[in-house]
């Protein structure tokens, strides 16, 4: 691991080390760290398409692309994707609790949708929530029947914090999996989330899946800041490469939920081909529970996991004053009790706080227009992707500013949520590697490498963040950080973790 280099002025090292040490649960001095670590800065390389990643299961009609996310508000629901290529086949889910030998149903659609030269296999998707009459074998029966076989019918309904094994797909080519619900809402409830951002389909995005795969952390689901599968960086926006970034992913995204945020890979708007309908492929391979959280759109909502109220916010999509999405989030952020879910995360794709050269900036015009809401509200952390490469900032704001005031620069505030970008899942287009010199004060650690994060929520008061480099083959902890709640911890500040 290479030394830290800290625009500090003279101070020496180890002044800076003992200083930022003698915290007592204090935050970072007021001083950056940018690494000196250097990978290789050139552009990933492709896995080749014969790769076992991309593998597309035997048989006839086999499911392929097998993921899961969240299907309902609190946790208890889920929704199941799938690919069949040659013909629809079933719509089913056959699903059951590891300690029950009885199968219930859950029934979905299908969709299929052409982009320019490309046509689509059939792409179901089905959500396991609620007890159906026609999907329960215990339904046709009497109330008398169902009182004395009562397990058998809560067996019907998924539970919290319970394994589940599922089916989809006929005859000879069904495939089984597995899922964990998540545990019941509540405020001190521990869970382990994965961060993943801007991943795409070369060596080192599966260096990347690998190392979170491999944590011994074991992330329970993934928070996934946009930038999925990269197709429209191939010629004619080749949709084929969602197939195999669908394949690639189902090792993880089949068994824990991953939670989608959408970004600018993801529009797929080429009028030169005739393709003028954004989110085309995203909205058709990818479904989210937007109407649970009243939102219009599968591109902002909110899900309750454990002890976390997640917010996700689209960057590509219209977001000034009135529009849908910011009239969602302004009646959203109020409704949120920290009395029940006492950890408040807000996802983008786009980050607020930069200091690379890359996409500097960019996240202006939604930063002025949201962060005194993320202040006001307290949320305690955001996550980002698009800058391919790790930053994450000290609790600072900028929301003084009026125009003829000149208070134009951001300001400590422990009010505020710590910004991590994380876009450095590994894509072709390679790493930002450039930054803006000297590091601004807001920027807490910044290092252009390739890497996930883990967010470990403790309790209603603690959470640790850990970012986790991708390095020679084996996965580093390079920066950590102990956060403290900003709505049951308001007036301490966060802590360093390690160096």
């Amino acid at each position: 691991m290479g030394v830290a280099r800290r625009d500090c002025g003279g101070l020496g090292l180890g002044l800076l080390v003992v200083g930022c040490l003698i915290l007592t649960g204090l935050e970072l001095c007021n001083c950056g760290m940018t690494s000196s670590y250097v990978r290789n800065d050139d552009l990933s390389l492709d896995m080749p398409l014969d790769s076992d990643v991309f593998r597309v299961p035997p048989g006839y009609n086999a499911p392929q692309q097998v993921h899961i996310t969240q299907g309902d508000y609190v946790g208890k629901g889920v929704i199941v994707s799938w690919v069949t290529p040659d013909e629809p086949g079933s719509n089913t889910v056959l699903y059951w609790a590891e300690s029950s030998q009885l199968k219930s149903r859950a029934d979905g659609f299908f969709r299929a949708y052409k982009y320019f030269n490309y046509t689509s296999g059939y792409i179901h998707h089905c959500t396991i929530k609620n007890l159906e009459a026609s999907t329960c074998p215990y339904s046709p029966y009497c109330s008398s029947f169902l009182l004395v076989h009562l397990s058998e019918l809560m067996s019907c309904l998924l539970q919290f914090d319970t394994k589940y094994y599922y089916e989809v797909g006929i005859g000879n080519t069904t495939r089984q999996f597995w899922f964990i619900t998540a545990p019941k809402v509540g405020p001190d409830v521990s869970y382990t989330f994965g961060l993943i951002g801007d991943l795409g389909q070369t060596h080192d995005s599966n260096t990347t899946l690998t190392h979170y795969e491999l944590n011994p952390a074991k992330g329970q689901a993934v928070l996934f800041v946009g930038d999925l599968s990269y197709a429209d960086d191939y010629p004619l926006h080749d949709n084929n490469r969602w197939d195999t970034w669908g394949r690639f992913i189902e090792r993880n995204a089949a068994y824990q939920p991953w939670i989608w945020t959408a970004g600018n890979h993801e529009l797929d708007y080429a009028p030169e081909l005739g393709e003028t309908r954004p989110f085309k492929p995203y909205t058709n391979r990818f479904h989210v529970p937007y109407k649970a959280s009243d939102s219009t759109s599968p591109f902002w909502y909110s899900i309750k996991r454990a002890s976390a109220y997640i917010i996700v916010m689209s960057s590509y999509t219209a977001f000034g004053k009135y529009t849908p999405q910011y009239k969602w989030l302004q009646k959203e952020l109020p409704k949120v009790n920290r009395n029940e879910t006492s950890w408040l995360i807000v996802l983008m794709h786009c980050p607020l706080y930069n200091s690379y050269v890359g996409h500097y900036m960019e996240g202006e015009t939604m930063r002025v227009i949201y962060e005194k809401w993320f202040v006001e509200y307290k949320v305690d952390v955001v996550f980002a992707g698009h800058v391919h490469a790790y930053e994450r900032s000290e609790r600072v704001s900028n929301i003084a500013y009026n125009v003829v005031n000149g208070l134009c620069t951001p300001m400590s505030d422990q009010s505020a949520p710590v910004y991590i970008t994380i876009g450095d899942g590994g894509n072709l287009e390679g790493l930002v590697t450039e930054m803006t010199q000297p590091q601004p004060s807001y920027s807490a650690y910044r290092e252009a490498s390739f890497g996930h994060g883990i967010l470990d929520i403790k309790n209603r008061t603690h959470a640790y963040f850990g970012w986790h480099r991708n390095q020679d083959g084996y996965a580093v902890e390079a920066d950590s950080i102990w956060l403290l709640n900003r709505y049951w911890n308001p007036s301490q500040r966060s802590s360093v973790a390690a160096l």
